[in-house]
């Protein structure tokens, strides 16, 4: 079959990544799937003209906002792909609200990465009952080989030996649903106690406005770095010689990045919310804090009691291993096209 998959394609984000690995999964089904940038179409009769020319049977959308709109009133069937603002974010706004609505009316399945993902949808879209499927995020890491973590730590302008560092990486696009100053001053501080401890953040410049709020703040705060995005597997790589992944997010769908970082055997301190404290157990898969001073707390304490870490790494480890399955995902995705080719026949 041939499929129109509409993501926003940003680089180096969650949603891209994810796009590309649900690619592959239909791919290895025999599907030819054409990846576009949802950002490069403005409506759904721009879409029209583009399935027509590539000869597209079906769609499908990540993000039922942003992507799944472009869908609406097509002639051909379609599935949709909760991304996370579009049920954390987006369905508070009357207006975009209703359009969703109306995608996941049209839309044949939608899959939600979380139980609780779904109870949004459930709430706000009570007709979409019996199309939600549940599918967490399927994970797969691939550190590059031949990174080198005195060169990272030189170009972050961090001057000491890596044996005695430690290393928080902060990953994350910089826009404002990922909160990425919310420790800058706590940890600011506690560098200033402990000058070994150094919290880097990572990724790419989303919103060019916060960017340079972001810079400006960092650029005053002892012991925080702020470095711009990197490929994939020296992402990999510089999280396998971290000495924990953080997340500060407002909100989330699911983080790759925390689970990602469980593959890596990696310990994880999250903010308590709610898409966060879906994956990461307190004290059993990674630690989660409610305020900055709470993540300091934390912090020491992972730094302090080694068994403590070896305990949370243990755990992450195995609950990524049962629970985001790559290849659980890939029969998820397959067998759900299949309604899709089911429409066609039909």
């Amino acid at each position: 079959m041939r499929l129109l998959f509409l993501a926003v394609l940003r680089p180096h984000t969650g949603n891209a990544v994810t796009a590309e690995r649900v690619r592959v999964h239909l791919e290895a089904a025999g599907h030819v799937c054409i990846l576009k940038d949802a950002f490069d179409f403005e409506s759904p009769s721009e879409i029209a003209n583009l399935i027509t020319a590539e000869k597209c049977e079906a769609a499908l959308a990540l993000h039922l906002y942003r992507g799944g709109r472009l869908l609406q009133g097509l002639r051909v069937p379609f599935g949709i792909i909760f991304g996370g603002t579009d049920l954390n974010e987006d369905v508070n706004q009357g207006e975009k609200n209703k359009v969703m609505g109306e995608v996941l009316e049209e839309a044949r399945f939608a899959v939600a990465f979380t139980e609780s993902m779904k109870e949004t949808a459930h709430v706000q879209w009570p007709h979409a009952r019996g199309k939600i499927y549940v599918q967490s995020q399927g994970i797969t890491t691939t550190p590059n080989a031949a990174f080198n973590w005195n060169t990272f730590l030189q170009r972050a302008e961090i001057n000491q030996s890596a044996d005695t560092l430690h290393v928080f990486l902060l990953i994350c696009g910089l826009r404002q649903v990922k909160d990425p100053l919310y420790l800058v001053d706590a940890f600011s501080e506690w560098h200033q106690e402990e000058p070994n401890v150094y919290m880097v953040i990572v990724g790419p410049e989303v919103d060019p406005v916060f960017t340079r709020e972001v810079k400006a703040k960092v650029q005053r705060a002892a012991g925080v770095r702020q470095m711009g995005e990197m490929a994939q597997g020296d992402l990999h790589a510089a999280v396998k010689n971290c000495f924990a992944v953080v997340n500060s997010s407002v909100s989330e769908g699911m983080s790759a990045a925390i689970l990602e970082a469980m593959d890596l055997e990696v310990p994880v301190l999250a903010r308590n919310i709610p898409g966060n404290a879906a994956i990461v157990k307190h004290e059993v898969t990674g630690l989660l804090f409610s305020d900055p001073q709470e993540f300091v707390q934390l912090a020491k304490r992972l730094v302090s009691d080694p068994a403590l870490e070896k305990e949370i790494v243990a755990n992450g480890k195995e609950y990524v291993r049962v629970h985001h399955s790559w290849r659980v995902e890939r029969d998820t995705y397959q067998r759900l096209l299949r309604k899709l080719e089911g429409s066609l026949e039909g």
